[in-house]
């Protein structure tokens, strides 16, 4: 794998005016005012963008204070990468609100007693408002509700679904309170932008509580399911109409576009689907949706890369006892269930058996993050995940060789770069993933232009990668293993032209892009407001039939009128379930 500081030329993006399809970049002069929101912008999100932390290294060596008299020392910890970081920006240029959970030990300690303080430290360009969650409030909205129903529900997993009593309340009651957080700040001209799936519930009671002119948007960063999946939703109905309180709703693809209509037309009889211009008219106003595949920050990744010391990489092959020499594939995962980390190492192991030359001479290194460990799914995934580690080196490993080199450690940017770089081959294999940015990522830190990418056909990332990527579905061993084996014997040429492509690609359509794409958008729907008057109408003609509310909803994942295997529903847009709607929704 070599080093060099020299860019081929065809990877590197020239000043791109935004394509006919809408897939270039549009510069500032295609902007129709210049600015990047047309008006005061509150970002709603789960994560915060700064979160204060006890110095908890100078508090034990004797040096940080005392946190009872309040003389601590504390640490901020500043947004490092992804839709933070690229938001961050934003919201200091247009000086306005972010809302989200306060997180840190020693958030409120530094707030005041609203919750708020000024923004990034030492240049205060926004108010950063905290929310305070119990710990009840967050084993509910967040382990609960947002994690084990709409998560696993939206990525297929139904038999995954916990329907717990009082998640879906406090689910409700948590919207409401970022609700009630967004109308103290909003105005006339406000943009609200609210993040993904945590606030199903919060665009329709912000809709409720702010001035009509308003413009309320949300960016749901997770696959939408098929109707049949959704069908076992609690709450289904009022996620629908929570939804729809929005002027603007943005997913990454296509597919997700027409499943939320496919389940707005099959579960809320009163509302007009326009599948021409994709509009919903409902509750009194119309809802715009719209697929916009999010990006990554491609020329941070690319530069972390060049900047890489090798004697880090070589330090860190050490710790892992890797040969320098040998072929490197790659795996870079939270410890997910719809990561697809079983599939693959069972296509790890189809390799190995089939090809008894590469003993010895190629290791995948897979790095797990742990996540949400509270909840028994992924308590019992990282024990498959492990176990099947461990069985596999038994098998094929030597006294100086392991085919699989697992580890849960931290590591830092440079050190990932580095991996990014270095690697033969990634390996991006989740069953179902709403986009996947670590493909993306690893593609913006290909700066040599010589590694391959075997992607799942499950990744929305597939969308606009799949056709230079090695492709494969997950769950066909033989066929995962055979596109394994050719990555690592493909021509020099070939991985080279695929990967030149790749780049372009992912630089096409970066984080900046996409920023810029969900702002064109956003302007677009905030100048149609104001020339409508911004009259949204009343909310007299929501459906509050059975099932609006959680109230009346039946136990998720105990239903036995579905049939098929739920991953393969949320890889389908088609079912065979009939159009009333079932009492879960």
């Amino acid at each position: 794998m070599r080093f060099t500081d020299a860019r081929l030329p065809s990877t590197h993006p020239s000043n791109r005016q935004l394509r006919a399809d809408g897939y270039g970049r549009s510069t500032a002069d295609s902007r129709s005012d210049g600015s990047v929101c047309p008006g005061s912008l509150i970002v709603v999100s789960n994560r915060q963008p700064y979160r204060h932390e006890y110095d908890s290294e100078a508090e034990d060596s004797g040096g940080g204070g005392d946190r009872s008299t309040g003389t601590s020392s504390i640490t901020v910890d500043e947004p490092t990468g992804g839709l933070t970081a690229g938001l961050d920006p934003v919201v200091q240029a247009s000086e306005g609100t972010w809302i989200a959970w306060g997180d840190g030990e020693a958030d409120f300690d530094v707030a005041d007693d609203d919750g708020c303080i000024g923004v990034p430290p030492g240049d205060e360009s926004y108010t950063l408002q905290r929310i305070d969650l119990s710990e009840e409030a967050v084993d509910s909205y967040y382990y609960g509700f947002s994690n084990r129903v709409l998560w696993p529900l939206c990525h297929g997993f139904v038999d995954l679904v916990e329907n717990r009593s009082n998640d879906f309340e406090w689910y409700r009651t948590v919207n409401e309170r970022f609700a009630d957080a967004v109308a103290e700040h909003a105005e006339a001209d406000s943009i609200v932008w609210v993040q993904d799936y945590h606030f199903g519930l919060a665009p329709r009671m912000i809709r409720e509580s702010v001035p009509r002119s308003t413009t309320v948007a949300q960016f749901w960063h997770i696959p939408w399911p098929t109707p049949a999946s959704f069908q076992h939703c609690p709450g289904g109905r009022a996620i629908l109409q929570g939804l729809l309180g929005n002027d603007l709703l943005g997913f990454h693809i296509d597919r997700y576009v027409e499943r939320f209509l496919d389940c707005v037309e099959r579960y809320l009889p009163g509302a007009d689907v326009d599948r021409t211009q994709r509009t919903v008219a409902y509750g009194g106003g119309t809802t715009r949706i719209v697929a916009t595949p999010m990006g990554v920050d491609a020329p941070t990744h690319d530069g972390n890369a060049r900047a890489v010391d090798s004697d880090q990489l070589s330090s860190l092959f050490d710790r892992y006892d890797i040969s320098r020499e040998n072929v490197i594939g790659l795996g870079v995962d939270r410890l997910d269930y719809s990561k697809g980390i079983p599939e693959r190492l069972a296509a790890i192991e189809r390799l190995l058996e089939r090809n008894p030359g590469w003993h010895g001479e190629f290791t995948f290194l897979q790095t797990a993050t742990p996540s949400r460990t509270d909840i028994d799914a992924y308590q019992r995934h990282g024990d498959l995940v492990r176990s099947e580690v461990m069985r596999i080196n038994r098998r094929f490993g030597t006294d100086d060789w392991e085919p699989i080199v697992y580890t849960e450690d931290y590591l830092s940017n440079e050190e990932l770069s580095g991996l990014y770089r270095r690697a033969d081959l990634m390996v991006v294999s989740p069953l179902v993933d709403g986009m996947n940015l670590v493909a993306q990522e690893y593609v913006a830190a290909s700066v040599d232009g010589d590694g391959s990418l075997v992607l799942s056909e499950g990744t929305g990332a597939h969308e606009r990668l799949g056709s230079h990527a090695l492709t494969i579905d997950p769950t066909d061993v033989d066929g995962f293993a055979s596109q394994l084996e050719a990555a690592v014997t493909m021509a020099p040429r070939e991985r080279q032209r695929r990967m030149n492509t790749l780049r372009n690609r992912v630089f096409d359509g970066d984080l900046e892009w996409w920023m810029e794409t969900q702002f064109d958008w956003i302007r677009r729907v905030h100048a149609d407001k104001r020339r409508e008057g911004g009259d949204r109408g009343s909310d007299s003609d929501l459906d509050r039939g059975p099932g609006s509310d959680a109230g009346s909803d039946t136990d998720a994942g105990r239903s036995t009128d579905r049939a098929g295997d739920s991953r393969s529903e949320s890889r389908s847009s088609s079912d065979g379930d009939t159009n009333e709607p079932p009492s879960t929704v």
